[in-house]
């Protein structure tokens, strides 16, 4: 099992010129690499850009950790809104094609 995180691919706003856009996507990779060494889950590839959305990919534990794991991806800081998780498998060989979960997961 896979889940794709796919994430919004919005610049932050109000960035000094010549400073990179997307400074949240290696937030995101430093956060998917804590918790890989905490041995919560794997990060499977390195994320990629997919159209319109940076797509980060984690595996080696159940479904309900792997959603776990990407509603906190959903809520770290300067992260854009609109993130969806999609679980497939690692067979799948295009990203999306999977269950679409909305994040971050609500705790009611």
């Amino acid at each position: 099992m896979v889940v794709e995180i796919h994430v919004p691919l919005l610049p932050i706003s109000d960035l000094p010129d010549g400073t990179y856009p997307f400074p949240w996507i290696e937030e995101v990779e430093d956060f998917l690499s804590d918790t890989e060494e905490q041995g919560d889950v794997k990060v499977l590839d390195d994320g990629e850009e997919d159209g319109d959305v940076y797509v980060f990919f984690v595996t080696g534990a159940d479904e309900e950790d792997l959603l776990a794991v990407a509603s906190r991806v959903a809520t770290l800081p300067g992260v854009p809104a609109g993130i969806v998780a999609v679980v497939s498998d690692d067979e799948g060989e295009e990203f999306g094609l999977g269950r679409r979960v909305s994040l971050p997961l609500s705790t009611v």
